[in-house]
């Protein structure tokens, strides 16, 4: 017996000790973050609410418990042994009763948002506004949910009580030969209505089930009817009267019960069963043959609540676009938009990179992401991919040794940073940051904190400020070492804190090691999304965040931020993957993190959100104001690509703002697809960013779009354009295409490439003999009242992916131009003659430089005629050594084409 109380202590001060180390690291990391005031209030949040209704419902339990007792004759004072047992097993279903009903956040963010404005919307039934369902409504849930629980369980209390201490009383009179004489009578329920404990615990049941049907009604807000959300026209004529019926019943039995007249509880089963049958007999016989008709004010209020809960009714617009087939374009005009075309898919631009800038088997580039620049004066979109280090990938013995993942390989370094509409002659990227120490090759750029100590791919934990110099980038078949010099992390040399660390992480070699210093810093939760999840849970943040340079030449992580629900009355329900279903969205918090100290700021954005704004009541330190952000931050905010994608989705259907039109799906679109995904079947389009220009305007800017053809159809019906620049940055525009003049769909352009005899040609070549070919996605951007349409071709070999780009693909209306440059295409296209590369691995710029005088143009365009008779013969060459003399014939009539026109 002792041997196991001593292992039983054991066991406890280990779990504490462990639980005590956790509690001092996670202070510690709070405290790091400047955060300790959230922290403290984040733990009462989560726990306040549950003691307290723990301690009613312990409250609640033990007066039945005892009332039930004395029904029976005895008392707790009679049996102390007995008292103190009912009492801790009182406690226990207390608890298990508060933590499975109660959730606190609800509880929290009732007190959070209760009483904020949260705008000028209200529900055409009861008038409530959005907040009320955001708060006041899942609050009234928890409260009758746990009413009717501690009810139910007091009564059960209550009454097994008093009928088991009746049980014991008779155990004297049982004998050998007769047994226990046991009436049975006394567990009979009509019985239990001679206990005014338990009838009183019966009409607060009562009470309460009725207060359960008055929140029903508040249900319909949600009911799916197919055609629509919300409440319908027998909700409102039939279902609503019924439920009042039933709140009545509710209250008329508990009345009976009170007067113990049990038959009246008849009533409350019987408008029950009218509430369940009723509004599917008047559904089927009343409103599915004419259901159009009758549910139509319906289906507005459907309609025009979807579109307001994902953001698509303030700062949207939509725009009837009379795009033409074909039209000229003015190279001039639109020099910036056509200056950054995006070459670079960022498939082939992440394959390329990591051949030709890994440096090292262990540095990875695990995503890379579309930016825009100031470089040299103007707007440059520009492809961006941090260099991590991935300590799976260092060798086998290396990675097992303790030391090298957490005081050597703590960091990754730098990035590298490519135009996205420009590339060299060898058809490779061309990169204005590069190499390890980084060179940047642009006075636009500077780069003075390389190091990336928190990131996407980092591992925990990390020690710094050590006795052990840190691996920092490699040179040549050395390595450079460096130190850390920042703030981030926390003080981890004293034994305590060591041994907290220790037990807390599971690894005692924290607590032995002789690397650590005095002033040695630990760094946890290095993973950017980590470290935002731990800060602000109550977010849905963002699996895609992007690095960016800020003007002092630091690395900063920018990561937006969501507040969603499933409470918006009327709006259709999505399913947003992880997060669940939601029928609201918003993109109210952007986010950064620095890579070298790990210090973290939120800031508000956008139009104003209830959620929002009942978290910043909550948590006044944690979420600045968006005007706290640096200028040189916000120039590089966007908009993002899961709440567009998600948006895209809706607006596909709900731009059918005509009830009919809804009702019947007369004009629903489908996302347009392409063939550049890695099966090569037709996929939907992924969201581009791209730089470009809205109809009637010719400032170019950075731009998130997509496009939309007819249901079952590949011609473009719709574009949409996603604003990311100062003020406009949350904008929507949609470019509505007419119904009446056929616009070619991404798709169809894909369809006009493969079957163009010269291109399917090429490719079927170049897919075999060892390369294979990488179709980019296709730009399709809007050019004055025409639309014009990119398509980068690349060639990889089969086992070392390093695609270089072979072709490219311009198309406009009925004409397709396939060609080796960019600047080909375009001056063929437009009819201006675009200067060409010059020299060897020099940039290519789309349309760069400056506007060529008369005689370079004429020298230009002398040179490129000269390439195209030099591809033309090269090509025939290589027919005539096939044997395919037919199509080496066209390529001397095109020779002779080319001829003629010089």
């Amino acid at each position: 017996m002792g041997r196991g109380w001593i292992l039983a202590l054991i066991v406890v001060v280990l779990m504490g000790s462990r639980w005590v180390a956790g509690f001092a690291i996670e202070y510690e990391w709070w405290h790091e973050m400047g955060q300790v005031e959230t922290w403290i209030q984040m733990l009462s949040y989560g726990s306040v609410p549950v003691i307290g209704a723990g301690l009613l419902a312990f409250l609640a339990f033990w007066l039945a418990h005892a009332r039930g007792m004395k029904h029976a004759g005895t008392g707790l004072r009679e049996h102390p042994g007995y008292a103190k047992l009912a009492t801790f097993v009182a406690l226990l279903l207390a608890t298990l009763v508060a933590v499975s009903t109660v959730d606190s956040w609800t509880v929290v963010r009732w007190f959070g948002g209760h009483g904020l404005d949260s705008g000028a919307w209200r529900d055409p039934v009861f008038g409530h506004p959005l907040s009320f369902y955001f708060f006041d409504l899942p609050f009234l849930g928890v409260i009758l949910r746990y009413l009717l629980t501690v009810s139910v369980v007091a009564a059960l209390a209550h009454w097994l009580t008093a009928r088991g201490w009746s049980l014991k009383d008779q155990l004297p009179d049982w004998n050998p030969q007769e047994g226990i004489k046991l009436d049975m009578g006394s567990f009979s329920l009509h019985g239990a209505l001679d206990s005014g404990f338990l009838r009183g615990i019966a009409v607060f049941f009562l009470a309460a089930w009725a207060g359960k049907f008055y929140l029903d009604r508040y249900d319909l807000l949600l009911d799916d009817h197919g055609s629509l959300v919300g409440v319908d026209w027998v909700s409102e004529n039939l279902t609503l009267p019924l439920l009042w019926l039933n709140i009545g019943a509710a209250l008329i039995a508990a009345a009976g019960i009170l007067m113990r007249k049990p038959k009246m509880l008849l009533l409350l089963v019987a408008t029950y069963v009218l509430l369940v049958a009723a509004p599917m007999v008047v559904t089927t016989v009343y409103v599915r043959p004419s259901e159009i008709t009758i549910q139509k004010p319906y289906i507005k209020r459907h309609i025009e609540a979807t579109r307001a809960a994902y953001g698509l009714g303030t700062r949207t617009k939509e725009i009837d676009y009379a795009a033409k087939l074909e039209a000229p374009i003015d190279f001039s005009k639109h020099r910036q938009l056509l200056d950054n075309v995006r070459l670079w898919d960022w498939r082939a631009f992440h394959d390329t990179v990591t051949q030709i800038q890994a440096l090292r088997p262990y540095y990875v580039f695990h995503d890379s992401d579309v930016d825009r620049y100031q470089v040299d004066g103007q707007l440059r979109q520009v492809l961006v991919t941090p260099r991590e280090i991935d300590v799976a990938q260092l060798p086998g013995d290396a990675r097992a040794r303790w030391i090298n993942p957490h005081f050597i390989y703590t960091h990754g370094y730098g990035m590298v940073v490519a135009e996205a509409a420009r590339i060299t002659k060898e058809g490779l990227p061309l990169l204005l940051v590069q190499d390890a120490p980084a060179v940047v090759k642009t006075p636009s750029l500077k780069l003075t904190r390389p190091e990336l100590y928190y990131g996407e791919v980092s591992h925990d934990p990390v020690f710094v400020h050590t006795k052990q110099p840190e691996f920092n980038y490699p040179s040549g078949a050395g390595n450079v070492e460096t130190r850390y010099e920042g703030k981030g992390g926390f003080p981890i040399s004293s034994i305590p804190m060591r041994l907290a660390a220790a037990l807390s992480t599971g690894d005692w070699n924290i607590l032995l090691t002789s690397y650590l210093a005095p002033e040695s810093r630990m760094m946890i939760r290095r993973k950017v999304r980590d470290r935002l999840a731990a800060m602000a849970g109550f977010v849905v943040w963002d699996a895609d965040p992007y690095l960016v340079i800020t003007k002092e030449g630091r690395l900063m992580w920018m990561v937006d931020g969501y507040t969603t629900s499933d409470a918006h009355p009327y709006s259709r329900a999505f399913d947003l993957g992880d997060v669940g279903r939601i029928n609201y969205i918003r993109n109210s918090v952007k986010a950064t993190v620095d890579a070298y100290d790990g210090s973290v700021n939120l800031f508000a954005f956008g139009e104003h959100d209830p959620l929002l704004a009942a978290y910043q009541k909550l948590f006044p330190k944690l979420i600045k104001p968006w005007s706290a952000m640096p200028d040189d931050l916000k120039a590089h905010a966007r908009y993002p690509e899961l709440i567009f994608r998600l948006q895209a989705e809706v607006y596909r259907t709900y731009h059918m703002t005509n009830p009919e039109a809804f009702f019947n799906k007369e004009d629903q679109w489908d996302i347009a697809r392409n063939l550049n995904g890695p099966s090569g079947k037709p996929e939907p389009v992924a969201p581009t960013y791209v730089v470009a220009t809205l109809p009637g305007s010719d400032e170019p800017e950075f731009l998130l779009m997509t496009t939309f053809t007819p249901r079952n159809k590949d011609n473009l019906i719709g574009v949409m354009v996603a604003r990311c620049d100062g003020a406009a940055l949350g904008e929507l525009q949609f470019l509505q295409l007419s119904k009446q003049e056929l616009i070619f769909g991404p798709m169809q352009i894909e369809a006009r490439i493969s079957q163009d005899q010269n291109i399917s040609k090429d490719l079927t070549l170049w897919n075999q003999q060892g390369s294979q070919v990488l179709r980019g996605q296709m730009l399709v951007l809007p050019v004055e009242n025409t639309l014009l349409y990119i398509e980068p071709i690349y060639i990889q070999a089969s086992e070392a992916r390093m695609p270089q780009l072979k072709k490219v693909v311009v198309a406009m209306g009925n004409r397709l131009i396939y060609t080796d440059t960019y600047e080909q295409a375009l001056s063929e296209l437009t009819g201006t003659p675009i200067p060409a590369p010059q020299g060897k691995g020099q940039p290519v710029s789309a349309g760069s430089g400056t506007p060529p005088s008369p005689g370079s143009a004429t020298q230009d365009a002398a040179n490129r005629l000269k390439d195209e008779i030099q591809a033309h013969l090269k090509r025939y060459k290589e027919l005539m050594a096939q044997g395919q003399f037919a199509e080496a014939g066209k390529e001397i009539e095109a020779l002779d084409r080319l001829a003629r026109q010089r």
